[in-house]
């Protein structure tokens, strides 16, 4: 079995995984993988990630076009974003959690740090997430706020949206994908209640332990 062949089958295999424990639904939900020639596999458009085809996934060359498969996921252009800035990521993950959409659609909080660091978990997989402002599905000009934002962060939520989280590979990108949404849900289960969040000190010796 070829490299990409194994990708193929991971992606998809991931795909059918997070579908199923309920971090996205529908049609909704993305996710991309770099390959070792610079360019991309990515879930197509309108495909469930339960139902993705190894051979009909979206193979980008390192330019950004299609090579072979169906047309690439309409969001493609937030994968790439967070590729151009990140040469060090792997893999990006763009889903429709639940929890993690309700913040989006908040305000009144820290628009550069949108999630307390409520556990040490959080730090280590996410550190910082901002949010960004709100565009249309789709819209291009939201590459520009992604990639201002991907050489500082490696995770982004965007607002009324979702989050977009890479990863040095899918492996990681997906593990921080999950922990974001469970910290999501203990922020909303959390919210009107005192609670004792990790220190700035905590914080920083996590961030030197752990850097995300």
């Amino acid at each position: 079995m070829t490299a990409i062949t194994r990708l193929r089958e991971k992606l998809c295999a991931c795909g059918h995984s997070l579908l199923a424990r309920g971090l996205t639904f529908g049609t909704s939900g993305n996710l991309s993988v770099r390959l070792p020639d610079g360019g991309w596999l990515m879930t197509p458009i309108n495909f469930s990630l339960g139902n993705l085809d190894p051979a009909l996934l979206s193979h980008l060359d390192k330019n950004g076009r299609l090579v072979s498969g169906d047309a690439p996921t309409k969001e493609a252009f937030l994968h790439l974003s967070m590729y151009r800035n990140r040469p060090q990521c792997e893999a990006v993950v763009h889903l429709h959690s639940i929890h993690a959409v309700a913040v989006s659609c908040l305000c009144g909080f820290d628009a550069s740090d949108c999630l307390p660091p409520l556990t040490a978990y959080y730090v280590m997989c996410i550190g910082r997430i901002p949010l960004i402002r709100y565009f249309p599905p789709g819209d291009q000009a939201l590459a520009q706020e992604v990639e201002a934002m991907a050489s500082t962060h490696h995770a982004v939520l965007l607002a009324n949206h979702d989050p977009v989280v890479s990863g040095n590979s899918l492996n990681v990108a997906i593990s921080a994908t999950e922990e974001l949404e469970e910290t999501a849900k203990l922020f909303l289960l959390l919210r009107g209640k005192t609670t004792s969040p990790l220190t700035t000190a905590q914080v920083e010796e996590l961030r030197q332990r752990f850097p995300s």
